[in-house]
């Protein structure tokens, strides 16, 4: 079976806002506006690519794989059906679907997961962990829409401890009304 890349592109962007740090000089990224290409395997070939549903959505579909039922009050882990190869100055984030919680009555028991660049072995297949807030329990069916996938990029950071912080507080945890 060929693996098809999912190509990822920024249309509205130009290079100068792409323009990137020296120390986040990658030959695998193109971030002049041109498909970002993505190495992905689908676990089972049966179920789609994932896809953006519409020419402005930010996040594409990740779909449950396998049909699962999620008692009241506990955490499932439901396979994506995808394995990514996560380019370097990049990681997947794993979002909830605005509709997950209104429709299904479940949450990302996680809040957010992150799929970093080295979790791409044969085996590492993403999982959406979700909690069940219904007092019943809910059912998740094979190719329903779960989570949605956001690539970002991130940066490496190098830690300057510093023995004084600039003196500039605002507050924090509701300061402000």
């Amino acid at each position: 079976m060929a693996v098809r890349p999912l190509k990822l592109h920024w249309p509205h962007t130009t290079p100068s806002l792409l323009a990137r740090p020296s120390h986040c000089r990658s030959r695998n990224l193109d971030l002049s506006g041109q498909p970002l290409p993505i190495r992905i395997k689908r676990v089972d070939p049966a179920l789609p690519l994932p896809k953006h549903e519409t020419r402005g959505s930010v996040g594409f579909d990740l779909l449950c794989r396998n049909p699962v039922t999620v008692p009241p009050g506990e955490i499932r882990l439901i396979p994506a059906n995808i394995i990514v190869a996560v380019p370097e100055g990049f990681m997947l984030m794993v979002a909830s679907r605005s509709s997950l919680a209104i429709k299904k009555g479940l949450m990302l028991a996680n809040s957010v997961g992150i799929i970093d660049q080295d979790y791409r072995g044969a085996n590492d297949e993403v999982m959406v962990q979700v909690y069940n807030m219904k007092d019943q329990p809910v059912d998740v069916e094979r190719g329903e829409r779960l989570a949605q996938g956001i690539f970002v990029r991130i940066a490496q950071v190098e830690w300057e401890e510093v023995s004084q912080m600039d003196d500039s507080s605002r507050g924090g945890f509701g300061s402000t009304g």
